[in-house]
């Protein structure tokens, strides 16, 4: 089987995800910094995996960890050993850490959120109908960004003052570029950082999860420290950086595809299909870090060894002509069905996926209800992807934005 190594500057998603598929429902992949894994990068074939009760979270069984070949600098041990929460456990242990985050993001208490991110983004709409007329402006760090990271703030109990050192962390947390010597000091300050958010929380208990975690581990559903610490950071993390790319990914994909957004805007087709279409062509999540193979598993006429690691590669899945037919690589708002499962499948599928698509949802026809002349500032073939194996994330989005919806230019 032929190794592909997967690019650290992710300079062709697009071809590397066609190349993992054409190497067969599982691949053996090599990571930055010369780790040898395997992807399962077909959609059927993904399915049954992350099902299987063979394919654990736990990286004690993984070969190469256990023979010490994994480096605590390597840039990506932090999505690998992130310590111990929802993400890193399997059975009970899973179920018990991650009953108390379901039930805070189920769908209708994520509907209690829709008041809150409706003035959130009319708070940025505004900003940005202050940018002058005509003149570039950054739509992922002027819109994008804002409105995830404060709504998951807010149902975390983050203080905004912790908003730029957050940024600047889990910049280097994601990076494939953050230097091996810096990366051991990168974790230590985001236990810090998170440790001190739970303590004063613990001190200063509100109406947020943070604080329903610490009275949960007081009311005896033995959370430790630890495990709250690490639950904060896996839910700030993951609840941001996905929705950010999510709503970047939507605008690129309408704006490079002119005849649908003209559909999108005029109503003849609705938001969802924009924002699933999206979720599965251009998926916010390239690569999901790690499961570990308990025994050897047939994948297709391939077998994942015993020990040894398994990622999952949704970008290539996300065009898999067997399970989306021939138009697989085509973006079509229109398509039906949709069964993508660009977040997750099986026991650990995200809880924050209602979210993500609520935030979306209200943001992105407001964007475009605001500013229907929006257009991108550059070609898309100059839009830079960020060098990070795991998400589908974009340094920057410049738009140009048109007169407001109202105003004459």
């Amino acid at each position: 089987m032929t190794r592909i190594a997967l690019d650290p500057f992710v300079s062709d998603l697009d071809g590397e995800s066609a190349a993992l598929r054409a190497a067969g429902p599982l691949a053996e992949v090599e990571l930055p910094g010369g780790v040898h894994v395997y992807a399962v990068t077909h959609h059927a074939e993904a399915r049954a995996l992350l099902t299987d009760s063979r394919v654990v979270k736990d990286i004690d069984v993984w070969n190469a960890w256990r023979r010490g070949e994994i480096p605590m600098d390597w840039p990506l041990i932090g999505l690998a050993n992130p310590g111990r929460s929802m993400l890193t456990v399997d059975g009970a242990d899973h179920r018990r850490l991650r009953t108390l985050v379901a039930q805070a993001l189920t769908v209708r208490r994520v509907e209690r959120l829709r008041e809150g991110i409706e003035a959130l983004t009319n708070a940025s709409l505004e900003k940005l109908a202050a940018h002058p007329a005509g003149e570039p402006v950054d739509l992922k760090a002027e819109f994008a960004y804002p409105l995830p990271m404060n709504v998951i703030s807010e149902l975390m109990g983050v203080d905004a003052a912790d908003h730029p050192r957050l940024k600047e962390l889990f910049e280097k947390f994601f990076s494939t570029q953050t230097p091996p010597e810096e990366v051991p000091q990168m974790m230590a300050d985001l236990g810090t950082l998170f440790t001190k958010i739970v303590n004063d929380k613990r001190a200063n208990p509100g109406d947020d999860l943070t604080s329903a975690l610490i009275a949960a581990s007081e009311n005896g559903d033995h959370l430790t420290d630890e495990e709250i610490v690490n639950t904060l950071q896996l839910i700030i993390a993951a609840g941001h950086e996905t929705t950010i790319s999510l709503i970047v990914n939507v605008v690129e994909a309408l704006q490079t595809h002119p005849e649908q957004r003209k559909k999108v805007v005029n109503g003849e087709i609705g938001w969802d299909g924009v924002i699933e279409e999206t979720l599965r062509w251009n998926t916010p999540t390239s690569h999901v870090l790690i499961r570990f193979a308990t025994e050897d598993i047939e994948v297709g006429d391939r077998v994942l060894p015993k020990g040894e690691a398994l990622i999952v590669s949704f970008a290539a899945l996300g065009r898999d002509e067997r399970q989306y037919g021939p138009t697989a690589g085509e973006f079509d708002a229109t398509r039906t069905p949709n069964r993508h499962i660009a977040f997750g499948h099986g026991p650990h599928v995200c809880p924050g996926a209602a979210l993500s698509r609520l935030e979306a949802g209200i943001a992105l026809p407001a964007l475009y209800e605001r500013f229907p002349e929006l257009e991108l500032a550059v070609p898309a073939s100059e839009l830079r992807n960020k060098p990070i194996v795991t998400q589908n994330d974009l340094y920057e989005l410049p738009v140009k934005l048109g007169c407001p919806f109202g105003h004459e230019g």
